[in-house]
């Protein structure tokens, strides 16, 4: 049995109800710390050339 996914749109519905209550809704970014990119999941510190948090898993693509 397969779980069925919900339409594009309603990611947008759901984006734009948590927005006027206040809520941050913008895709989180890798933080930048001198010469070093920070995990904004679990703060790890990675060389500039990372794309996945080693600690965590974490990646600004998901």
């Amino acid at each position: 049995m397969t779980m069925a996914t919900s339409p594009s749109g309603a990611d947008d519905v759901f984006d734009q109800f948590l927005a006027e209550r206040g809520h941050d809704v913008t895709d989180a970014g890798w933080e930048r710390t001198y010469n070093k990119k920070q995990c904004p999941e679990c703060g790890g510190v990675h060389d500039t050339a990372a794309t996945d948090c080693t600690v965590c898993g974490w990646s600004p693509h998901r």
